[in-house]
């Protein structure tokens, strides 16, 4: 294990709880703002960050393009609900997406916006994060249609009110909203077959 790597991927990671804990705290997610993320710093994850460790992204994505997996990620999907990736199953039958709870649909707001503190740096702007997820909401087929449909709201939202979308009020207003977009689209659905 890489010393130099170590504590510069020890930093990345704290800095990026330290963000994610702000903004937790804005969102009056306390507890969650304070034990997020915490399984980054065991042996399963923190070592093969390390060995992938650039600190301009995330060492999990390097990890995959050499083996194609990561088992830092799978192991950190699997403890922590902020991941849409977490809320999937009936793999037999071809897997589901499942609608994420409000509270780790917020916090999984929180962890992007903290991602992209860490990431961007200076250059970073609830602009420049509404442009990387309309860049990269594709790559999140199996999310929820209502989760995504959340996310983008609150990016939208972000990028024109500021941290003030964040407050649980004003989120779960948010959330409410993208629960009857999706119902409205599923009806839509439902008429198209009729």
């Amino acid at each position: 294990m890489n010393i130099i790597n170590a504590i510069l991927h020890f930093k990345t990671i704290t800095t990026h709880k330290f963000y994610v804990f702000k903004y937790c705290m804005k969102a009056g997610l306390y507890w969650q703002g304070v034990v997020h993320d915490l399984s980054k710093y065991s042996l399963t994850e923190f070592r093969e960050s390390v060995n992938f460790y650039t600190g301009s992204r995330s060492p999990i994505e390097k990890c995959k393009e050499t083996f194609g997996y990561s088992n830092a990620w799978l192991h950190h999907k699997g403890r922590n609900k902020h991941h849409y990736e977490y809320w999937q199953d009936n793999f037999d039958q071809g897997g589901e997406a499942l609608r994420m709870p409000f509270k780790y649909a917020l916090e999984m707001v929180c962890d992007y916006l903290a991602a992209g503190k860490t990431y961007m740096k200076k250059d970073f702007s609830y602009d420049a994060e509404y442009m990387w997820w309309i860049k990269n909401k594709y790559r999140t087929a199996a999310m929820h249609p209502q989760t995504k449909i959340f996310l983008n709201l609150m990016f939208s939202k972000l990028k024109y009110y500021g941290e003030d979308i964040l407050k649980k009020r004003n989120a779960k207003k948010v959330y409410q909203d993208a629960a009857r977009l999706y119902l409205n689209m599923e009806k839509k659905k439902e008429k198209v077959k009729e």
